[in-house]
């Protein structure tokens, strides 16, 4: 998946104060790219990763996906396209925790309406790429936080995406398990010429970039 935005801006209103979490940030991120977004809290890269992700809309400015300019999407465009062609991984998990591994993975497939077969054998598939094929049926508070980012991994590869977005998937893991993580990205990207976008402050995987965009007060200062 290739992006490009345009003077992309995005301003929130809180109280009587204007805040400017993204200012004006041109960017083209090609196909099968990894890709590193880095900053000081509160620089804007999560605002960054929300807006290419179409979880939020930009105040002003424009985000091209394959050349398609994203203004005019519908709403539901926008949802189908996150759930059909994007994947997302948060520094938290957020796995259900009343749900299996097994079962966090399947849900994405189940709202793409595969059948339930396809679902089960798809997800076991995932965790077993992952390295969890023996931790299928384990909820959340049963397995370590490198586990729960791995079961994270499989559930955004769930529906095969042309984009990964990743907010600090490392963050939260020791440095060994961090290391293990990064190489699973790599490995996505490699293995399913998949583009991935990572907002990090993990040196491993800027050093491992092939682009590293770094933001500062939400305005992008350089690109190397």
């Amino acid at each position: 998946m290739e992006i490009k935005t345009v003077n992309l801006t995005r301003i929130f209103h809180v109280g009587c104060s204007k805040v400017v979490a993204v200012n004006n940030v041109n960017l083209e991120i090609g196909e099968s790219k990894f890709i590193a977004i880095i900053g000081p809290s509160g620089s804007g890269k999560t605002t960054l990763l929300n807006l290419i992700g179409l979880n939020d809309k930009p105040t002003s400015g424009k985000i091209f996906i394959n050349g398609e300019d994203t203004s005019n999407w519908t709403n539901a465009k926008r949802r189908k396209v996150r759930l059909s062609r994007m994947g997302f991984i948060f520094q938290t998990f957020n796995l259900l925790p009343t749900l299996t591994a097994l079962e966090n993975v399947e849900l994405p497939i189940a709202l793409a309406e595969k059948s339930q077969r396809e679902q089960r054998e798809k997800a076991i598939k995932l965790l077993e790429a992952v390295g969890l094929g023996h931790r299928t049926h384990h909820r959340p508070k049963e397995l370590s936080m490198g586990e729960m980012q791995r079961v994270a991994i499989a559930r955004a590869l769930a529906n095969n995406p042309e984009m990964i977005i990743a907010d600090e998937p490392t963050g939260e893991l020791d440095s060994k398990t961090a290391k293990e993580i990064m190489k699973l990205l790599l490995d996505m990207k490699e293995k399913w010429k998949t583009t991935v976008i990572i907002a990090t402050h993990d040196e491993k995987i800027v050093e491992a970039a092939d682009e590293v965009y770094n933001l500062k007060d939400g305005q992008l200062i350089t690109n190397f």
